[in-house]
């Protein structure tokens, strides 16, 4: 098969309708919209969601949950974002943020436990899971939650 071979499937491509072309086209006249009434009308034609004058579902639906506004968002890094920095370096959110492994202002960085870790790093975050604190401790290095 070659490119100027391809073509499209059989029956996957049609003309648009070209509406209000005299009575020879099938769409002439009311251009397929019928005689008169609402949906006939330029700019007719009813909203999302109206059901005809019964209560629409988004209304006869209960409304559920809440958005907490005191709830904190934290960072997310990951041991293996901190492979980039030398043994026995001090990382904190200074750093972090320099670096470009975080972005973006957030209510801390949380330190969580993927990827492995072989050389000793201080790292000083305000939050640590305990599989990574384990990690780095394994390693020679400490977690300081601030």
């Amino acid at each position: 098969m070659k490119l100027n071979e391809l073509s499209p499937s059989k029956g996957s491509k049609s003309s648009r309708k070209r509406l209000g072309r005299g009575p020879g086209s099938g769409t002439g006249k009311t251009s397929g919209k019928g005689h008169k009434g609402h949906k006939a009308r330029s700019g007719g034609g009813v909203r999302p969601g109206f059901e005809g004058g019964q209560m629409p579902i988004q209304r006869r639906l209960p409304k559920v949950g809440f958005t907490n506004i005191f709830k904190k968002e934290f960072a997310v890094v990951n041991i293996r974002d901190l492979l980039k920095f030398e043994s026995g370096s001090t990382v904190d959110e200074a750093l972090l943020v320099r670096s470009g492994i975080v972005k973006g202002k957030r209510d801390g960085i949380k330190l969580l436990a993927q990827g492995d870790i072989n050389f000793p790093l201080t790292v000083k975050v305000s939050g640590a899971s305990s599989g990574a604190k384990m990690k780095i401790e394994k390693a020679g290095g400490k977690v300081e939650v601030i």
